[in-house]
């Protein structure tokens, strides 16, 4: 699977990419990732990228051509694009899943006010959001829809049994996890899980799964 990362700051990504899994999944093989300054596309001598918008209002925009021209040059037949946005729809554990199928993603990094909206119209396939709040920019969204996805590709988790267990893979909150000591100050692991009864286990696994559920997100048990 190949990111291509098109940004205003390209060495926020340096650090995250050759650390843990999504470093190993590099250096194996598995994952391609490539950074591209978005100044490189800028505009006149002082490669502007933005400008104040039209109709008024606070802030700058960022216009459309350094943009489009970036894009246009990395382009496949394959590609889906992707705006990172405040506005877009949310990026969640099946969105996840979705783009890990795709052979190449390419990544846009808003910053400023916003992006001039025909990116969004006619360039981008979508437009992604990690949560309800707004950020200085996409860079961070960008790393996070990376990490989340690459989870899905084969070859980049040690152990891939992990992606049946976790939180959300079957619409619930992961269980409670426990390791050594058993006991430590005072507090101790369940005992069933110290039982070697893999059944029973697994049924108590169940019940704290819903219970998480159903007391941190009941929005995940809706229908």
């Amino acid at each position: 699977m190949r990111f291509d990362i098109v940004t205003l700051f390209p060495e926020l990504f340096t650090t995250h990419l050759e650390t843990s899994l999504l470093g190993r999944a590099v250096s194996a093989g598995v994952l391609e990732v490539h950074l591209h300054d978005l100044r490189d596309k800028g505009l006149g001598k002082h490669r502007s990228v933005d400008d104040e918008p039209f109709g008024g209002g606070a802030g700058m925009v960022m216009r459309p051509e350094p943009i489009f021209a970036a894009v246009e040059e990395l382009r496949r037949d394959d590609s889906h694009i992707v705006l990172l946005s405040a506005r877009g729809r949310r990026f969640e554990h099946d969105a996840a899943r979705a783009l890990a199928v795709r052979d190449h993603v390419i990544l846009i990094c808003g910053r400023y006010e916003g992006v001039d909206e025909r990116v969004a119209e006619h360039l981008a396939d979508e437009e992604l959001s990690i949560g309800d709040f707004v950020l200085a920019g996409g860079e961070l969204a960008a790393m996070i829809v990376i990490e989340a996805t690459t989870r899905f590709v084969p070859g980049v988790l040690g152990n891939e049994d992990s992606l049946t267990s976790e939180s959300y893979a079957e619409g619930l909150l992961e269980y409670p996890q426990y390791t050594r000591p058993a006991e430590f100050r005072g507090w101790p692991v369940p005992e069933v899980l110290l039982s070697g009864d893999h059944a029973a286990i697994e049924r108590w696994r169940r019940v704290q799964a819903e219970r998480a559920t159903r007391e941190r997100r009941p929005d995940l048990l809706d229908g």
